[in-house]
């Protein structure tokens, strides 16, 4: 007979293993930036070139990355398996990068992602990244976030925006989506922002045909393309930005200006995180 202790126990076992569920997504195409999390990997790991898969010192105000990253239990993301983990990324009132008094941020950059001559930069690459909402740090979507974008080189563009929240004059657009927009920042996509589940995303930019295309799916489903492949200009080298930034509301000097309200706790959770090389149509679903 099994005693009570020993059921409990087993019986706990079986919650935590359904509760860690692991995604199946499958990687076909070669690897060119990872921004996998081991499992193993401690708040101050991160605060290491040594250790930490992202650049410790960008993209962040004078919090150390162990101070504003997070390891929530939120199962795992598409492409995440049981040697890799979620990460939240998190702003309060003192995330002021530099001397951006306007907006709040702070945001991973893959280690190896250069600003110039990086192999994110070359013929087709595909950024994949998957979000999931953190009802405890819940976005302020009356402001306009940028989550994921491309930068380029001269800061002078982003080849695209990966976005959500309220966008700055343009009066029409849904707060509750996430937007792709192109380099123009003409909207190319969008779908509506989901507070519970695994939203998974995929962003291939031809650097050699200048074109850009959107794939999408939620959970464990395997992606679909939800564009064709649009015509963009991807020059400028640069580098990808993973996180959040919050633009402030009532200015048009967006960068330094503004009002941002007190006491922000907000958060966006991130796994899955890589770039590959996406040559002859490789792409992984």
């Amino acid at each position: 007979m099994i005693s009570s202790t020993l059921l409990v126990t087993l019986l706990a076992s079986a919650v935590s293993a359904r509760s860690i569920k692991r995604g199946t997504g499958a990687i076909k195409c070669p690897v060119v930036l990872s921004g996998f999390v081991p499992v193993d990997k401690t708040p101050t790991d991160f605060d290491s070139y040594a250790t930490s898969p992202f650049n410790p010192d960008y993209v962040r105000g004078s919090e150390k990355f162990s101070e504003i990253l997070l390891f929530p239990d939120a199962g795992s993301s598409h492409f995440d398996n049981a040697s890799t983990k979620s990460v939240e990324v998190t702003i309060n009132d003192q995330s002021i990068f530099q001397t951006q008094n306007g907006f709040r941020r702070a945001g991973l950059q893959i280690q190896g992602d250069t600003n110039e001559g990086s192999p994110g930069t070359t013929g087709v690459r595909t950024l994949h990244f998957s979000v999931k909402q953190d009802a405890e740090r819940t976005l302020n979507l009356t402001h306009e976030y940028l989550n994921v974008w491309h930068e380029a080189a001269d800061f002078s563009a982003n080849q695209f925006n990966f976005q959500s929240g309220t966008i700055i004059g343009k009066s029409d657009s849904d707060p509750n989506t996430f937007k792709v927009l192109n380099r123009q920042n003409t909207q190319v996509w969008e779908t509506p922002i989901d507070p519970t589940a695994w939203q998974n995303f995929a962003i291939t930019l031809d650097f050699d045909k200048n074109t850009l295309q959107v794939y999408y799916s939620k959970d464990d489903e395997p992606l679909e393309a939800v564009t064709d492949a649009l015509t963009n200009d991807n020059s400028g080298e640069g580098q990808y930005q993973i996180g959040i930034l919050k633009k402030p509301t009532g200015t048009s000097d967006v960068v330094n200006s503004g009002f941002q309200e007190t006491g922000i706790d907000e958060g966006q959770i991130y796994g899955g995180i890589f770039l590959e090389d996406s040559a002859d149509g490789c792409i992984s679903l």
